[in-house]
Parts: C-alpha cells; sequence; structure tokens
C-alpha cells in the first residue's frame, strides 16, 4: 500500500524534504553547460544534500542484488533514459541531459527529475523535453481525490503525441522509502485503478523518446538507454495528495 500522511507534521516533514530537492536541482540547473562533467554536478549536488542536513537517498542503493549505486545524482545523456551513473563525460553544445535527485529528510524522501537543453540543441530534442514536462503536469492536475491512478496514466500518455511511451519505468509511491506501491504507468485508461485519497504521495514521472520506445539496461546493471539510440526526456515530481488538490512538494 502506498504511504499515507497520518498528520500536518508528517507533511510538513515531507515539504521540507521536497523543499531540500527543489533547491539543490535548481543549482543543478544553473550549473549544468557545456564542458561539466557528471562527476562535477554529482558532487555539487552530494555537498548541497549534506549542507542541508539530509541524506543522498540513491547512495548505496541496491535493490534486487544490484551494484550499490555509486552517485547522489542520476546522469542520462540522450539515448540515456534513466539511472546513468555520473563519470567524466563531458556534456557538450547539443546534448541533452537528465538529471534524477532524490534527498531523505529525517526519514523522508523525495525524489524529483528534469531534462535539460545543453547549450543550443536541435527543435526536435527542444520540443521532446516540452512535450515530457507538460505531460508531467497534466498528471499532476489529475492527481485529484475522486479520481483514480489511470486518471493520471491517461492524462501523461494521451499528451505524448509522437512520442514512444516507455512502458517498463514510471512513477510511484514515495515517503518512507523510495519506491512503494502503487507503480503508476504513464499511459493507461481513465476510472480505473486505485482510487486517489487525501494523504497519499507519489512521484510522477513520464519518459518519452523520439523513436521505439523499446530500452536496454546496460552491463553497469543501471543505465538504461534506448535501444535504438534515439533521444528520451524524464521528468518527475513528488506530489501530495490533499483536500484542497495535488501539492507539489519537489516544485522549483
Amino acid at each position: 500500500m502506498p504511504v499515507e500522511l497520518k498528520s500536518e507534521a508528517e507533511l510538513s516533514q515531507m515539504r521540507r524534504a521536497g523543499r531540500i530537492n527543489a533547491e539543490i536541482r535548481a543549482l543543478l540547473m544553473e550549473a549544468i553547460k557545456p564542458g561539466i562533467t557528471g562527476f562535477e554536478l554529482d558532487e555539487l549536488a552530494f555537498q548541497e544534500i549534506e549542507k542541508r542536513g539530509a541524506v543522498a537517498t540513491f547512495k548505496g542503493y541496491a535493490p534486487g542484488g544490484r551494484p550499490p549505486y555509486p552517485g547522489a545524482i542520476c546522469f542520462s545523456v540522450n539515448e540515456e533514459l534513466v539511472h546513468g551513473i555520473p563519470s567524466e563525460r563531458v556534456l557538450k553544445e547539443g546534448d541533452i541531459v537528465s538529471i534524477d535527485l532524490g534527498a531523505t529528510y529525517e526519514g523522508w524522501v523525495s525524489d524529483a527529475a528534469f531534462t535539460a537543453p545543453i547549450g543550443n540543441v536541435s527543435q526536435e530534442a527542444h520540443q521532446l523535453i516540452e512535450t515530457t514536462r507538460e505531460a508531467l503536469w497534466c498528471g499532476i492536475e489529475s492527481a485529484r481525490i475522486g479520481n483514480h491512478l489511470g486518471d493520471i496514466s491517461y492524462a501523461i500518455g494521451n499528451h505524448a503525441g509522437p512520442y514512444g511511451i516507455i512502458d517498463e519505468y514510471g512513477g510511484h509511491g514515495v515517503g518512507r522509502a523510495m519506491h512503494e506501491e502503487p507503480h503508476i504507468l504513464n499511459k493507461g485508461r481513465p476510472g480505473t485503478g486505485m482510487p486517489l485519497r487525501s494523504g497519499m504521495v507519489i512521484a510522477l514521472e513520464p519518459m518519452f523518446a523520439i523513436g521505439h520506445p523499446t530500452t536496454t539496461e546496460l552491463d553497469d546493471r543501471w543505465t538504461v538507454v534506448m535501444s535504438d539510440g534515439s533521444l528520451s526526456a524524464h521528468w518527475e515530481e513528488t506530489v501530495a495528495i490533499t483536500e484542497d488538490g495535488p501539492e507539489v512538494l519537489t516544485r522549483i
């Protein structure tokens, strides 16, 4: 079952975790430019997380017997969809990069991601990034009491347009752990799935690709790439479902 916040105090803790995540993502967005490496961005994120009294959620994460994840961020470039490992790879003009960040504050987890252009990018890349970001907000708008998970999934997928929707990956519950129930698909049917209730906290994360949506996991057992080498984009926010509507806890 998904975490359901039981008190204003718990929501306050999640807000703090989300605020930390947002502050650090804003710093990363400013730092991203041609010539910077994944290692440099990862070190920036790690230092800023610690400075705020939080923990880098991703670092050491090892689900299902995978090797412990070595970074504070996921650093995924161009055809790399998600879970790319920070490295000495230098970002170049025309690249796009997806940064995923987890920050845990006093046991409460926030999870969010964005895709950024590096300098001047093609119109094709720019449109992919923007459409994926817009789809995220379509999903957020549907995260309301009285709706179902299928309404969120439908809203995201319905905005994909010509892009491939990745089936293997999607959103999830988040709270005391990074990945909690339920799994949230990026396409679906309205009115289906779990009813949405006040206090639920979910991470919505559309992932679209210019080409075919088939993916491959690399030998490092983390990095997921598009099998046809096409560009991909990934956006994510942590959202609390409240009586007043969706509250984006990680909003910058």
